[in-house]
């Protein structure tokens, strides 16, 4: 789903796009739109659009109010969010993780996931911490009245607070703009913002789900509430992304594989040890190989020579003046 910034960027894209321009006929729907039909149609007529977004679908409402049941703008009501979450601390939404409750559009309108990551990484705020015991500290934490308007906007921006976050990590991504909504398309559009992630996705850092189902990146211990039986993940590196054969001959060989490897050397197999025999004596000797099944005796071998005949003793009597042969 879009996220705050992503609506801030699409609406003035479509403000910029559309300034000047005028338009008339029906609205015509993307032949790749899931969305309903928009039932309009006017001779000549004007388009913009605000940062108005409800989950799901969305439609333009100019000059209209949020969806009942969200809060206010993170980016634009900065003010009026801090007080709606500061005020409604007793909400059973606090009971829950800080990660889950950063998605609770109705006190954190604009916040998604890729955000919660990145403001709950820049605090080293654990995830699944309740909520509560984090927000609760803030009702606490006001300015000195003896300092002066820049030094109060001076001591924010260097040591911001959670809320404070909420407004100025949404900022950050505008100023980026790109996203598709800018001048460049493609991957280049993307790459300042890939830069500018922190945690979200990020090689090294650990993730687990969330109850909703939603995965939530961080590092370190996830927090005292994290779900139970839930095993992190972690990001690897492109390195460590490598085939198994690629890296074959780096990985360390376990005792099991040597002692099997031991083995096999001391134990050969019988048909590879009579196979490597013969290979030996093939290369080594130069006898002729004994004759093929069916051969008759005396027939010439492979290597050229015949085989020399069986001489049999002679046992005859001999008589006076005859000597055997020798």
């Amino acid at each position: 789903m879009p996220e705050g910034p992503e609506l801030h960027l699409a609406s003035h894209f479509v403000n910029e796009t559309c300034k000047g321009l005028v338009f008339g006929g029906c609205v015509e729907k993307s032949s790749v739109s899931r969305n309903p039909e928009v039932p309009f149609e006017s001779s000549a007529y004007h388009i913009s659009a605000l940062a108005r977004d409800i989950r799901r679908f969305g439609h333009w409402d100019p000059g209209g109010e949020w969806q009942p049941g969200r809060g206010p703008c993170v980016l634009l009501e900065y003010e009026r969010f801090r007080e709606n979450v500061l005020r409604n601390l007793s909400d059973k939404a606090f009971d829950r993780p800080i990660c889950e409750a950063l998605l609770d559009q109705r006190f954190f309108n604009g916040i998604g996931n890729y955000l919660r990551a990145e403001i709950l990484y820049r605090l080293k705020i654990p995830p699944f911490e309740k909520a509560r015991t984090v927000l609760e500290a803030l009702q606490q934490c006001r300015p000195s009245p003896e300092l002066t308007l820049s030094q109060k906007i001076k001591a924010k921006l260097q040591n911001p607070d959670l809320l404070e976050l909420c407004h100025l990590v949404p900022k950050e991504v505008v100023q980026l703009g790109g996203k598709g909504y800018g001048p460049e398309r493609g991957e280049e559009d993307f790459a300042a913002f890939r830069a500018w992630l922190r945690c979200y996705g990020v090689p090294g850092m650990s993730s687990l789900r969330d109850r909703h189902g939603r995965t939530i990146w961080f590092q370190g211990d996830p927090g005292p509430l994290a779900p139970k039986g839930g095993r992190s993940q972690k990001k690897k590196s492109q390195e460590t992304q490598l085939g198994a054969e690629d890296r074959k001959e780096d990985l360390p060989l376990s005792s099991k594989s040597v002692s099997r490897m031991r083995r096999a050397r001391k134990h050969p197999p019988k048909r590879i040890a009579q196979q490597s025999e013969g290979a030996g004596l093939q290369q080594n000797q130069e006898t002729p190989t004994a004759p093929e099944k069916g051969k008759r005796r005396g027939q010439r071998a492979s290597t050229g020579h015949r085989r020399r005949p069986k001489t049999i003793p002679d046992t005859r009597p001999r008589e006076a003046g005859e000597s055997s042969a020798s």
